[in-house]
């Protein structure tokens, strides 16, 4: 067995459930979930119809590239949503199985253990633990960029030495972020082009949550579009991924795709079709009327627009509730530990949210998730609403 499996640490819905193991949720109240990202809302039927009339496309064996129409589709959205010139869908895209599978897969085909001893893939913290098992199992070691509230959850890249950015081969950045929901700015993505051209590190841009935010007319700045708009041509070095999981909600789909730098895509595919990941046609086909559909999008933000709306009115006074910049989570500091508030909150209330020390690691003698939880406003209104309330009951308790 691969010798990197042992520095896995458990998943952090284990260590919930370890947590919850020995605790008795208040059967008085109906449990509300609100610790998974796992969008709630309907599908759009016009997904499932797509999906169903084409299922006969089951009986073909897929191409890893995915279908031309799928890849335009998306070229198309990146074009439209980023504002770019011109994106080739024969080079410069590539369907997947969904962002997690391609987030792990990428580390593997790009991590180079022949070029240095101990090469460093760097994350932010705290993070989607997806990038530290990658970065584990491909043989490189995770080295972390603590973001803070003070700062806005900003990337402070000096925090790392000049050795491990020379040692650095890949860095995994996420906006809006996962679990703060912070967006990087334009000053902050020049930084990391500049570091990337001089170090030759590649970027992984994790986007799966960018198509929910508050402001209609002001969308979250991706990385292509910073890219473009610094005169970067070709997206050198840089790739990247994203899903219609919460964009479309179709998490069971599992479909999104990676896109930037050609010739790393190209090695990329390479790596694919050894590895046999090829989407199946129907998905494909019903991932093409997603990407081409912003109707339904605009009207999935109104959702989640509304329920940040109300949930942060009815705590206000009680908690201090930062909104995120875009996505679906709060991320909401608490008055005692962020596993004692998660217990007493599943004990008393039964509400479910993740402690926010779960997402994050001890790096240079902090955890910048402890003291925090993560509560992800994926459920219906009247049961977001209903859990907030407890919420503030619990403070209230707390504060007694």
């Amino acid at each position: 067995m691969n010798q990197n499996l042992d520095l896995l640490q458990p998943y952090p819905f284990q260590k919930l459930k370890k947590l919850l193991a020995d605790t008795n949720r208040n059967a008085s109240f109906k449990p509300v979930d609100l610790h998974i990202g796992e969008p709630k809302h309907s599908t759009p039927d016009f997904i499932r119809q797509t999906m169903i009339q084409h299922l006969d496309g089951l009986a073909s064996y897929p191409t890893t590239q995915g279908s031309l129409a799928l890849r335009q589709s998306i070229a198309n959205w990146l074009m439209q949503r980023y504002h770019l010139p011109v994106i080739n869908p024969e080079t410069e895209v590539i369907p997947v199985n969904g962002s997690r599978e391609a987030l792990f897969s990428f580390a593997q085909a790009v991590v180079d253990t022949t070029r240095n001893e101990s090469p460093a893939v760097i994350c932010p913290n705290p993070f989607y633990q997806i990038y530290e098992g990658a970065a584990l199992l491909a043989g490189a070691r995770p080295q972390f960029i603590n973001t803070a509230a003070e700062n806005h959850f900003r990337l402070n890249y000096a925090q790392l030495s000049e050795n491990i950015w020379k040692q650095a081969q890949l860095i995994y950045v996420c906006s809006p972020g996962n679990p703060t929901g912070s967006v990087m700015t334009m000053d902050e993505w020049q930084q990391l082009f500049e570091l990337s051209d001089h170090y030759s590190f590649i970027i992984a841009a994790d986007e799966c949550y960018s198509e929910i935010y508050p402001d209609e007319n002001n969308p979250p700045l991706g990385a292509l579009e910073a890219a473009h708009r610094l005169g970067r041509s070709g997206f050198s070095r840089l790739v990247v991924f994203n899903s219609l999981s919460k964009r479309s909600n179709v998490p069971g789909l599992r479909s999104g795709f990676v896109a930037g730098d050609a010739q790393i895509l190209k090695k990329y595919l390479l790596y694919r079709t050894y590895q046999g990941c090829a989407m199946n046609p129907a998905s494909q086909a019903a991932s093409t009327a997603a990407w081409n559909d912003e109707s339904h999008v605009a009207e999935n933000r109104r959702m989640y627009r509304e329920k940040f709306s109300q949930v942060k009115s009815l705590l206000t006074g009680t908690l201090a509730v930062r909104l995120p910049d875009a996505s679906f989570y709060l991320w909401i500091k608490t008055p005692v530990s962020d596993t004692e508030f998660t217990k007493r909150l599943y004990r008393d209330y039964n509400v479910t949210v993740l402690p926010g020390s779960y997402l994050g690691r001890n790096v240079r003698g902090i955890n910048p998730g402890e003291n925090f939880v993560r509560i992800a406003l994926v459920a219906p209104l009247d049961a977001c609403m209903d859990a907030a309330g407890r919420i503030k009951n619990l403070l209230n308790d707390l504060n007694s």
